[in-house]
Formats: C-alpha cells, sequence, structure tokens
C-alpha cells in the first residue's frame, strides 16, 4: 500500500498488491524460477532461490516486486512481494514458513489480510469469476455499463 498525501486533505491510498497474473511476467524473467503458481493461481516466490537481480521488478506492470533490504555496497538484497497471505514453498503453517513469508491465511481457510480489512471492499478475494462478477455490477450501478474503460477486455465473452 502506498499512501499519497499522507495526513493532508484528500489522502489516497493505492494498492500495489500482486495481480497474481496467469501468465505472469516476473516468472518469465526470473533466471533462476524462484517464481512458481499454485493451483489456485496464486503467484508466489522462494526467497531462498531469489539472487536478487531485479529482472521481475522491471517486468511487473504493478510494482509488485519489492526490494525492502538493501545489500553491502548498494546491492539489493533478495526480492519480496505479495503473497496472497498464502505462505511459501515450505510446509504450510511451519515455523520456518511463518519466519519467511508470514501467516498462511489461506491454508487456515481464511482471506488475505487485505481483502478482509479492506473498509471500502474494494479489494476483494475468492473465486475469480465471482469477484469480476461483483465488479461488473459495480460499474453497471455507477451508471457506465459497457462504456467504461476497459469494459471490453475484462468482461466481454470472447468469440461470441
Amino acid at each position: 500500500m502506498v499512501t499519497i498525501e499522507d495526513g493532508k486533505p484528500g489522502e489516497r491510498s493505492i494498492s500495489v498488491a500482486c495481480m497474481h497474473c496467469s501468465d505472469a511476467p516476473c516468472m518469465a524473467v526470473c533466471p533462476v524460477d524462484c517464481f512458481y503458481q499454485t493451483e489456485d493461481g496464486v503467484v508466489l516466490h522462494s526467497k531462498d532461490l531469489c539472487i536478487g537481480c531485479g529482472y521481475c521488478f522491471y517486468a511487473c506492470p504493478f510494482g509488485a516486486p519489492q526490494f525492502p533490504q538493501a545489500g553491502n555496497f548498494g546491492s539489493r538484497g533478495k526480492m519480496d512481494k505479495c503473497t496472497f497471505c498464502a505462505g511459501g514453498p515450505e510446509e504450510d503453517n511451519s515455523t520456518v514458513e511463518f519466519q519467511k513469508y508470514g501467516r498462511n491465511r489461506i491454508a487456515e481457510g481464511k482471506l488475505p489480510i487485505c481483502a478482509e480489512m479492506c473498509s471500502t471492499k474494494a479489494l476483494l478475494a475468492g473465486d475469480g469469476n465471482e469477484v469480476a462478477d461483483i465488479y461488473r455490477q459495480r460499474v453497471v450501478n455507477r451508471g457506465f455499463g459497457s462504456g467504461a474503460w476497459g469494459w471490453g477486455t475484462a468482461y466481454e465473452k470472447k468469440g461470441a
């Protein structure tokens, strides 16, 4: 989450969470294949395999991969990104997984914390078709319908 005009009138918060792309650019450019996709479509990474090259950072159109710790002599350290609260490659809910990736809320049957705590319900998580239906209905309710920017890309049926 990035906050613009923090503490001032007009303050806005913008999510820089991973979009867990079906054809993730970060996965395509990683020279050590530290990225992988779960059966649920969540794009995760192995912190043990990451070499900190930064290719994923430049490939991601959403700015999700970040380098929170700088290394010696200006090196980046290892990449970190949103895990959709799904942990990492270690055993679910193990101590090692928790220390490296935080709490695995998905294995606990819970929503990611961003979706659960979003007071405006702008961030949703769950079945992709159900989430798309909710967003589609929101656009229609606001009076935009098929005239909204991106409507055709997001909602029109292909080959119909």
